[in-house]
């Protein structure tokens, strides 16, 4: 994990305190990326036997960034983002016309709402990606850590998304620890 990726979740994770509003980024990330690529999966084409969407060419680059940002990580995400690929293209080969534009916008709104809802009412903030646009990236990387720590892999990455959140330790406090070599590392 490099350091530039340490000091994005470490200002991440001060907007994504609560268990709940995290449970609601799980909800609607799924939500988000299954509607975004849903339409997208109309267009496909067959590369050496496997059928291939447009989605899946899009979201390349993206899943590309997150295996250099963390290759254990990254390649959870990928493995999810094959699955989440094949239901959409499962959807868009039962579901045609009209319908799978409402179920898009379906998608895309719970997934909005889902996320809307976990930082309004359990964390009581805004979303990071007002603030820091560039956090739009980080919420899959979030959510995987999150799961790996919950099954117990990758346990540095514990230490970065569960950090003392003592009232006088806040994100600038911990950003400022870790330039100076603070790892995070319990005693």
């Amino acid at each position: 994990m490099n350091a530039m990726f340490r000091r994005q979740m470490i200002d991440y994770v001060d907007y994504h305190r609560d268990p709940r509003n995290g449970l609601m980024h799980v909800l609607g990330i799924i939500l988000l990326f299954l509607g975004a690529v849903l339409p997208l999966s109309l267009w496909h084409f067959d590369a050496f036997g496997v059928r291939i969407s447009l989605g899946a060419v899009l979201a390349l680059p993206v899943l590309l960034y997150w295996l250099l940002l963390d290759a254990a990580l990254g390649a959870g995400i990928l493995a999810f983002a094959v699955v989440f690929l094949s239901v959409a293209m499962m959807i868009a080969d039962h579901v045609q016309g009209l319908g799978l534009w409402v179920l898009f916008a379906a998608l895309v709104i719970l997934g909005l709402i889902s996320q809307a809802v976990g930082h309004k009412f359990f964390e009581r903030n805004n979303p990071s990606l007002l603030d820091h646009p560039a956090h739009l990236f980080l919420g899959p990387m979030f959510v995987m850590a999150k799961l790996y720590m919950a099954l117990g892999f990758k346990p540095s990455v514990a230490d970065l998304i569960t950090p003392d959140w003592s009232p006088d330790r806040g994100a600038s406090n911990r950003l400022q620890g870790d330039l100076q070599g603070d790892q995070h590392s319990r005693p």
